[in-house]
């Protein structure tokens, strides 16, 4: 989808997508422009943010109705760092709250961040996707800076990936973050005990056989190589190991050990700081010139850990493709949403250069995944069905509860009507304020549960008793009468 991604997020319907990598702006306060010359050339965002240019009031109302806890979360770095921040993380809290709705219960998400912003985006996810369901913050060391002059702190080398799942069920591949074992580079632990060499130059380790506890009427206690011990194998399983040549003694009378290939083995586990996958250097025979391009090899780590063959993968902020070209490396559906012009003609000539997509013109699929034919591309926003009808591909969306007619009243319109209409005084507990700032609209019909954000449905309370989100049959009772006296949005606006 080339458009705003905002419009593409509301527009699919519920827990339809499996996994979300993406690597937004920074909020880095510059502009980024791709290479001259290169594929991407032309590309360019402005990471710059500010309150009065990029953030909409209905971002606002929507935020302070249904995720009072985000808005605090923005209030929180409005006072610590300022507007520009402010923007930023009220810009990417409606966006994160559209894919936390999207995201399917098992389902989990990745957001590429660097120093910048990262402690309040930590927190604006806790806010969204629940502080209980944080899994990792990936620590990607993505250069190594050789500077000599660094006599006042320490080099920024790495961006952060933060996962987070939808719920406590999620899917996640092990052996998607094992690494096998670099021969060339052992760690001092595992050249430790990797010391022996075969006649082919193969390292392995000699390993014990024999079971923790012995038991001399077990059925495993028996005599091997004129030794007798309880083994952890049975007499067929030790008779083909023998046979195989990977049970040997070192000498007569010694208790035979198995022999244990370094190169067979699972290898080792990554924790959460990765130093093994570079960043593309000018030269690099992936990069397109995007300003921000990303390893592969880094999104398919992602992918390949956190989803299986066939789920859909979506990657709101899409730039060069580069989530969309991992997916289909590895059998994944895929969905990229980016406002730049070129993303359809980078993206196929990314696929084309690796062999996925058949040559531009050629109808005939062959041994490529697809052809150039068989790929959607669209600046239209998919309709909400979600009632078995398709919305896009792979995409089903819920169907649309149209507001009353007449234009909707903004936060502060209602408030002054209310004040008007009631005075000065919470209808909660009916203390009556003569500042109305002490008064505040209520949480009672948040829009994200069905209910329509409409000035019958509202009355103003205080702090406390906003808080406590009351829902008695007095603010029912006053609710019913703002609609007996007429108070809609069409006639009040």
């Amino acid at each position: 989808f080339r458009r705003d991604n905002l419009d593409i997020l509301r527009a699919m319907n519920d827990e339809s997508v499996h996994l979300i990598a993406t690597d937004p702006p920074f909020n880095k306060g510059k502009d980024f422009h791709a290479t001259p010359e290169s594929l991407a050339a032309g590309a360019s965002f402005h990471d710059r943010w500010s309150w009065q240019k990029d953030v909409h009031e209905d971002w606002c109302d929507q935020i302070q109705d249904d995720w009072p806890q985000v808005w605090h979360v923005i209030q929180g770095s409005r006072h610590s760092h300022g507007d520009p921040m402010a923007a930023f993380i009220c810009y990417m809290a409606v966006r994160l709250i559209a894919m936390h709705r999207i995201l399917r219960a098992d389902g989990s998400i990745y957001l590429h961040c660097d120093q910048t912003a990262n402690h309040y985006l930590k927190q604006l996810m806790d806010a969204v996707f629940g502080k209980d369901n944080f899994r990792n913050e990936i620590v990607w060391q993505r250069t190594h800076t050789r500077k000599g002059n660094l006599t006042r702190g320490l080099a920024n080398d790495a961006d952060y990936l933060l996962r987070y799942s939808k719920s406590g069920e999620f899917v996640w591949n092990n052996d998607a973050v094992t690494m096998p074992y670099d021969m060339d580079n052992l760690d001092d632990k595992t050249a430790a005990q990797y010391t022996q060499r075969d006649a082919d130059g193969r390292l392995y380790s000699l390993t014990s056989i024999t079971a923790p506890d012995q038991d001399p009427r077990s059925k495993l206690t028996y005599e091997v190589m004129g030794v007798t011990r309880t083994w952890r194998w049975s007499r067929e399983r030790m008779q083909k190991e023998i046979a195989c040549g990977r049970v040997v003694q070192t000498k007569p009378g010694n208790v035979p050990r198995q022999i244990r290939y370094l190169d067979e083995q699972k290898g080792k586990t990554l924790n959460n700081v990765w130093i093994d996958i570079p960043a593309l250097h000018a030269h690099s025979k992936e990069r397109v010139g995007y300003p921000t391009q990303k390893p592969l090899a880094l999104y398919e780590r992602l992918i390949l850990a956190s989803s299986n063959q066939g789920d859909v993968v979506l990657d709101p902020f899409a730039g060069c493709a580069t989530t969309c070209v991992a997916a289909e490396l590895h059998r994944r559906q895929w969905v990229g949403i980016d406002f730049w012009r070129k993303s359809e003609s980078v993206l196929l000539q990314r696929m084309e250069g690796i062999g996925l997509c058949a040559p531009k013109g050629s109808k005939k699929r062959g041994q490529f995944n697809f052809t150039w034919q068989e790929i959607t591309f669209t600046e239209q926003t998919p309709q909400r069905t979600d009632k078995g009808e398709v919305a896009a591909p792979m995409l089903k969306t819920l169907e649309k509860v149209a507001e009353p007619p007449g234009s909707r009243m903004s936060r502060a319109d209602m408030k002054a009507q209310l004040i008007r209409m009631h005075g000065g005084k919470c209808q909660g507990c009916g203390r009556a304020f003569e500042d109305e700032r002490y008064l505040e609209l209520d949480h009672n019909t948040p829009r994200s549960s069905g209910g329509i954000n409409h000035i019958s449905n509202r009355v103003l309370l205080c702090g406390p008793c906003n808080r406590l989100k009351s829902d008695t049959l007095t603010l029912k009772g006053l609710q019913r009468e703002n609609r007996k006296h007429g108070y809609m949005a069409s006639q009040a606006g």
